[in-house]
């Protein structure tokens, strides 16, 4: 019954406070507009009336081809504007003077420009890594300089790859928790996962430790009781809510927290595609066995995660709520340079944004396949790609690299799936191996190449997780878990079926159909 509320309410909001409402309400208009102009005005007033629109077109076209973004999205732009003026201008003016996005990109500007001193860049270890590997220290020198990220040289990391080790680990690390604990994440829903986290956390927050819960806005309507910030407070935990939904519309709305960030006392920190519900460790069962994963990191990288999650706190708080020094969250003492710790290689968490028109997640993404030289294996739900990415995975492909894709057999979404199989024929024609875990749905959004590189975080293959949402991940350079999450895959892969094109071809006709036509709009999605 608690799911069927659940879903009930998401449907509701994204009627309510997503596009769907702009877009009933601009057709109406645009259906108005041409019953105007064909049924009251005379043969030369409608020549007047289309001339104008088709100039209004034009000049939006002209904005929208001149503006700084991503090819795939201005071909989305376009063909509403030009095909249907009044709705698609209309609607794409919506979008730009949104006042509110406006508002939380200088908000997040103003943040990290008074706290990037934190993550300054160690010259010492940069040369390191540059003596070693000039490729990956240019790739390392555009996530800091370009968006403030440093590579660390001391950091030991435990790959999870599945939620229900994850879980089990976790607890016993928050069990020892002594000065605080961050939690960031996108769902957090009651049930045997969150009630036994909850609990560990009421015990520590009675004990002084500082226990602060940040999460998306959406839970409010799906997941936790609106109220649920007064809750936490009565326990003496300290909670912010990204980007809460309000009785506006807004694209704002748009832009969700997908990130996942835990921290314990600065010293460790997790990551990856786990959230903190049921079906993400399978004491829940949607869509057959969540294949799920995260990753631990343990010594001096984890500053970056601290950081990350108290300038996002900082964005969710009031300016005098955030006058506080984050340096005494920094102070590890030893943790760091614990000798029973296996510290070798290199590493970089990032954070993504989508309002500083850096697209880090898919600039990585796009690094990586392209520098792979014997392999480069992908795990994501979702496969959602515009015309670069096909173009890496397809070059790789040809050029002798073995590029594989392991994607969910049971999709969460329909449309998703209908979509990710258009993108199928022409990658498999390519050389690209596609497979489908037959067990159910691959939540995991991990790149691994060459047995020396991986990223390991929430950044899904699709234009939500790359263009729209705020995102996290670690990109780590020959560290021993690369072998651990190199393995996942060997052991994953005997679980899936291939697809062929043959396979493809068997797809329903409408399943095929819908899944091409939706393309036209898929980065709008």
């Amino acid at each position: 019954m608690e799911d069927v509320k659940g879903k009930s309410k998401r449907g509701l909001l994204r009627i309510i406070f997503g596009r769907t409402t702009f877009f009933i309400l601009f057709t109406g208009l645009q259906i108005s507009v041409l019953l105007w102009i064909y049924l009251w005005l005379d043969d030369k007033y409608q020549a007047y009336g289309y001339g104008v629109f088709t100039l209004i077109g034009a000049i939006l076209a002209i904005r929208i081809l001149n503006e700084k973004q991503n090819a795939s999205f201005k071909m989305a732009w376009l063909i509403p504007v030009l095909l249907f003026p009044v709705f698609g201008g209309l609607f794409y003016v919506f979008i730009q003077i949104q006042l509110e996005t406006k508002l939380l990109a200088r908000r997040l500007r103003e943040i990290g420009t008074k706290t990037k001193h934190y993550l300054a860049q160690n010259q010492i270890v940069f040369d390191r890594l540059a003596e070693k590997s000039r490729t990956n220290a240019n790739l390392c020198h555009y996530l800091s300089e370009s968006v403030g990220f440093p590579v660390y040289d001391r950091t030991n990391f435990r790959y999870y790859p599945l939620g229900d080790d994850f879980f089990r680990e976790l607890l016993d690390e928050l069990r020892g928790a002594e000065k605080f604990i961050f939690l960031e994440y996108f769902i957090i829903q009651p049930g045997v996962m969150w009630d036994t986290i909850f609990g560990i956390l009421e015990e520590k927050a009675k004990k002084g430790v500082d226990v602060r819960i940040m999460y998306d806005g959406m839970n409010s309507f799906s997941n936790l009781p609106h109220d649920y910030p007064k809750l936490l407070k009565e326990k003496n935990i300290k909670c912010r809510v990204f980007n809460p939904i309000r009785p506006a519309i807004s694209t704002s709305q748009n832009n969700r927290d997908h990130r996942k960030i835990l921290v314990i006392d600065g010293h460790t920190a997790y990551t990856g595609g786990v959230n903190l519900a049921d079906e993400y460790i399978n004491r829940k069962s949607r869509f057959g066995h969540w294949k799920d994963n995260a990753i631990r990191l343990k010594g001096e990288a984890v500053k970056s995660f601290t950081v990350m999650f108290l300038q996002m706190w900082c964005v969710c708080s009031k300016p005098q709520e955030c006058d506080f020094d984050f340096s005494s969250f920094l102070d590890t003492g030893d943790h760091f340079h614990s000798p029973a710790l296996d510290m070798d290689g290199y590493s970089v968490p990032f954070s993504d944004s989508p309002l500083d028109h850096e697209p880090v997640g898919h600039l990585l993404y796009l690094d990586i396949i392209y520098q792979a030289k014997k392999y480069v294996y992908i795990m994501t739900p979702y496969l959602v790609l515009d015309d670069d990415m096909i173009t890496a995975l397809s070059f790789a492909a040809k050029r002798g690299v073995d590029t594989m894709i392991l994607m969910p057999h049971i999709p969460d979404k329909k449309y998703a799936f209908m979509l990710a199989h258009s993108y199928y024929p022409e990658l498999i024609e390519a050389g690209v191996k596609i497979y489908e875990y037959l067990p159910g749905f691959i939540h995991s959004k991990t790149f691994v190449s060459d047995d020396e590189k991986a990223v390991v975080g929430s950044i899904n293959m699709d234009f939500r997780s790359q263009y729209l949402n705020f995102e996290c991940g670690v990109y780590i350079y020959e560290n021993p878990v690369v072998e651990q999450i190199k393995k996942d895959f060997d052991e994953t892969l005997p679980k899936c079926v291939r697809m062929t094109k043959e396979s493809v071809e068997a797809l329903p006709a409408l399943h095929k159909f819908c899944g091409k036509a939706m393309r036209l709009i898929a980065p709008l999605m």
